[in-house]
């Protein structure tokens, strides 16, 4: 993707996971689990070994019909595909934390190679995941992580340090560092928007802000049609509200569609994570200025190219290597993270040079 001058902002140098994701449950972890870990953490990785061919490669994501979603799940089905393999995307019609259990459960029954997730739920799939893995079933969460020791890959969109800090940042850029704001988030339960949301408070915290304060964090649940209500409850809330930000694909064009037909069009900015072709509408009538993302297509590539766990190239360990077809060669970082690389913030001077 092109770089933007504004993306400066946004990608400090963040490429670890900085927030530890809570533990997968409140009990305490069998030897069995363990044994599971252990082994995949011990095992020799071969570099030089070629991919399998007709690895079976599953893509769970948040909920079925997120438009993002789609695109990240589609750039992973295109790369398996591209080196031999079978993609295929299953998923439920929400995203409640439980949702996804049974989708884990049926694909570990089929023999998948390898299961891709974006956890709605941290807790709620981590039981199913060990279970996955038990059966030798590589797991790779994408997007929204489920716990270092539910999964061997975490592929990471970007710096969380990187899309936290950076959202407050282009939020008080547009604001003169003045006004109340709000979050409208996806589910309570998301791991990364939590992971994103605590960075945002924590920015927040800095003298530079002192004339900023958020007011509330809302939760639309990654559904449309709750965002949309979600917003106009804020606005009505808070009459004084100088800003929005949903670090969350949904709830930005949802915000953004209730806005541009109201009479806070011009007075209320809007901020936040989107994909091109759901925000170009709103960037050419003047409803927000800017938003930020990575290239959906390429998390999923990048995502399904992690599969070289599946023919023993690596192990999941720190410091291994693995080649992502066009997207070059990828090193494992701490507690098993890969990071895509930095977000390009979109505007109307680039918008068009993107198409998803």
């Amino acid at each position: 993707m092109r770089s933007h001058p504004r993306s400066r902002a946004l990608t400090a140098a963040a490429c670890a996971l900085t927030v530890t994701v809570a533990g997968c449950s409140g009990t305490a972890k069998s030897d069995a689990e363990d044994d599971v870990k252990d082994t995949a953490r011990n095992a020799e990785a071969v570099p030089d070994a070629p991919l399998k061919k007709g690895l079976k490669l599953a893509f769970l994501p948040k909920q079925i019909n997120n438009p993002y979603m789609t695109v990240v799940d589609k750039g992973g089905i295109e790369a398996a595909e591209e080196f031999g393999g079978e993609g295929k995307e299953v998923g439920p019609s929400d995203a409640k934390a439980s949702s996804q259990v049974s989708y884990i459960n049926t694909l570990t029954r089929q023999r998948q190679d390898a299961i891709l997730l974006a956890a709605n739920d941290p807790d709620a799939v981590c039981g199913p995941l060990k279970a996955a893995m038990k059966q030798d079933v590589k797991i790779v969460t994408y997007d929204s992580d489920a716990g270092e020791d539910c999964r061997h890959l975490f592929i990471n969109q970007a710096g969380s340090e990187d899309i936290g800090r950076g959202l407050i940042k282009d939020m008080a850029e547009q604001l003169n560092y003045r006004g109340d704001i709000a979050i409208l988030s996806a589910t309570r339960n998301a791991t990364n928007q939590n992971t994103w949301i605590k960075i945002m408070k924590d920015e927040l915290s800095k003298p530079e802000y002192q004339d900023m304060r958020l007011v509330k964090t809302a939760y639309g649940d990654d559904v449309d049609q709750k965002s949309f209500q979600e917003t106009q409850g804020l606005l009505t809330a808070y009459p004084d509200l100088k800003g929005i930000i949903s670090p969350t694909t949904v709830g930005l064009a949802a915000a953004a569609r209730y806005v541009s037909g109201s009479e806070y069009k011009g007075k209320v900015t809007l901020g936040g994570l989107g994909t091109p072709n759901q925000m170009r509408e709103y960037i050419k009538n003047g409803t927000l200025e800017q938003f930020s993302l990575w290239d959906a297509s390429k998390l999923g590539y990048l995502g399904a190219y992690a599969a070289a766990l599946s023919s023993g190239q690596i192990t999941g360990k720190e410091g291994e290597k693995f080649t992502a077809g066009k997207l070059g060669e990828y090193t494992i970082g701490k507690d098993g993270e890969v990071v895509l690389g930095p977000p390009t913030v979109f505007d109307s001077g680039n918008i068009d040079d993107f198409d998803f």
